[in-house]
């Protein structure tokens, strides 16, 4: 399924019916949002912000640091506002969770999500940083040694083996599905929480908390709170959604520790990927998403342009 983007069909505000390009954005955060606002404006692009659950602004119960606010304001109704007035300039929103960026046989950027494939000019990944890393015993340890956060980077050298992922999400489900025609068998392990998404056939899934992920130069099991264990190769990591760095690294672009390396102009190392935001690494603040969504927009209309 290929849902092509274009102006008549996500915008139907007459003032964009110039816009040459089209440009997707991934996260509403206010790196996001900061960036759909410059490039609305510009009259030259169609913007779409992709979205998919609340982000780390939403969850922020009172905020006062932030410049323009006489009293507090929460992250929910701040993050409310700056929707609002993206969708007032003409902005698309989609709610649906974006499992990867593409490119074509062109280099021309798409993204990928459960019902399609959007296609684009521009990528803009601004859905912030994960905050919270799953403490199971020896995943961090054996991190490149068979404990895998890319699917569709590593599935290769699980040809023929046994491997797991960690997850209960589409994510997780869309991780294993890559990994399905190579490996021998494929596993979905939710570490006790339910499975929220539909388990395809020839997958095997596992709800009972894991107790620890076992191996010494590479994976060789992991153990379940039960004590019994289950022989795996492999480990990939697919907890909640796909967060920009992980979206990032499945097309190469340089990765710094956990966050995605750009250069003063938000550029990655790939062409037509931007990112902004808390992705970037430095201060997690508003003020300094809302820069870097600024100046990535600006970035992506001179290339564009």
């Amino acid at each position: 399924m290929n849902n092509t983007i274009n102006k008549s069909t996500i915008n139907n505000d007459t003032s964009m019916q110039a816009a040459s390009g089209k440009v997707i954005i991934v996260g509403s955060g206010p790196a996001g949002i900061s960036a759909a606002l410059y490039l609305q404006r510009s009259g030259k692009v169609a913007v779409t912000v992709f979205s998919s659950g609340s982000g780390a602004l939403e969850k922020a119960g009172k905020i006062e640091n932030y410049y323009g606010f006489a009293e507090p304001i929460s992250g929910k109704e701040l993050h409310q506002q700056g929707v609002l007035n993206a969708k007032r300039l003409g902005v698309s929103f989609i709610e649906e969770e974006v499992f990867a960026v593409t490119y074509d046989d062109r280099f021309k950027p798409a993204v990928q999500t459960k019902n399609g494939t959007y296609s684009c000019d521009a990528v803009l990944l601004a859905t912030g940083t994960s905050r919270k890393a799953p403490s199971i015993p020896g995943l961090r340890e054996l991190e490149g040694k068979g404990v895998s956060y890319c699917a569709v980077c590593d599935a290769f050298f699980y040809t023929g083996k046994d491997v797991a992922v960690i997850g209960s999400g589409e994510y997780a489900v869309h991780e294993a599905q890559i990994l399905a025609p190579v490996a021998a068998s494929v596993t979905i392990l939710t570490n006790g929480s339910p499975l929220s998404a539909e388990l395809p056939s020839g997958i095997d899934l596992c709800t009972e908390p894991l107790s620890s992920v076992n191996g010494e130069s590479g994976v060789s099991s992991v153990t379940l709170q039960s004590g019994d264990t289950i022989p795996v190769s492999g480990v990939f990591v697919a907890i909640g959604v796909a967060g920009s760095t992980d979206l990032a690294r499945k097309v190469g672009a340089e990765i710094n520790g956990s966050y995605i390396k750009v250069n003063a102009q938000m550029e990655t190392s790939v062409p037509a990927l931007y990112a902004a935001g808390d992705c970037t690494g430095g201060t997690l603040q508003l003020h300094k998403a809302v820069h870097e969504g600024a100046v990535a927009a600006s970035s992506i209309l001179r290339f564009l342009f």
